[in-house]
């Protein structure tokens, strides 16, 4: 539990109620992989535009679960923001979809989903 993500964050926001931390994992589960999809393609087609906007979106739960990869997915999200025609964020890229798919499928072991 907890290898790929923290809850420290999650469980202070929700201030001791359980039920909420389920709701946010289950959140989580359900938004973040789209989110990770639409930011994948956006990137492959350089579509600068929708590369910023699913990074940013990404951010704030990236950062509560505390994935990591923050400062991966920022790169990401100025690639798309500034249109950086020359720079290669392919392993930045990687790194972040890789840290969303082994947390999404370590939080649907350890919360039952």
């Amino acid at each position: 539990m907890e290898n790929n993500y923290k809850l420290y964050r999650v469980r202070e926001l929700a201030d001791g109620d359980e039920d909420f931390v389920m709701a946010l994992a289950a959140a989580f589960v359900e938004e973040v992989p789209e989110d990770a999809a639409r930011l994948k393609e956006a990137v492959a087609e350089a579509d600068y535009y929708t590369t910023y906007q699913a990074a940013h979106k990404m951010k704030p739960t990236v950062d509560l679960f505390e994935l990591g990869v923050l400062e991966d997915l920022i790169i990401v999200q100025d690639w798309g923001k500034f249109e950086k025609k020359g720079e290669d964020i392919a392993l930045q890229l990687k790194t972040v979809l890789e840290a969303i798919e082994k947390t999404v499928d370590e939080i649907k072991s350890d919360f039952n989903l």
